[in-house]
């Protein structure tokens, strides 16, 4: 199954009236929800990557209701951002370090928002990656969540 292009019509109501993607973001079941953790925006591992095209591009053409960056989501205002910010039925993409810490340190976060970070969290590793690269990973990961 591949990724739905961003304005192709995806859904067609009773009276006849046509979704595109961009209609159909904030509307019913498998909300998906994309955050890019930087690490500060200067870890090394970033540096072949245009940050700014790369959420603009998830934001703009992938199928996820919002996609944003966070300088540091690991550290104090991170966790309280993680508190108010999770919601329940709804899965979250993370790119950013290695899965595993991610699991680390949000597990937490995740728990007390009722969310089981197994089931409800996709972390990615984005790591050292061009910006093609990674879209590329989040686009396979977007496909085999929505498989």
């Amino acid at each position: 199954m591949s990724l739905p292009e961003y304005n192709r019509v995806i859904d067609e109501e009773p009276d006849g009236e046509k979704k595109t993607m961009s209609e159909n973001k904030s509307s019913g079941d498998g909300k998906l929800g994309f955050l890019f953790c930087v690490c500060t925006g200067k870890c090394p591992g970033f540096k072949d990557m245009d940050m700014w095209d790369f959420i603009n591009t998830i934001r703009a053409e992938y199928p996820v209701e919002y996609a944003f960056i966070h300088p540091m989501l690991c550290d104090e205002d991170g966790d309280r951002f993680l508190l108010d910010f999770l919601r329940k039925d709804r899965k979250y993409f993370i790119a950013g370090c290695a899965p595993v810490m991610q699991k680390k340190l949000f597990r937490d976060a995740f728990a007390r928002a009722g969310l089981d970070i197994t089931r409800d969290l996709v972390s990615l590793d984005v790591r050292n990656m061009t910006t093609q690269k990674a879209l590329e990973t989040v686009k396979k990961a977007l496909e085999e969540a929505s498989a």
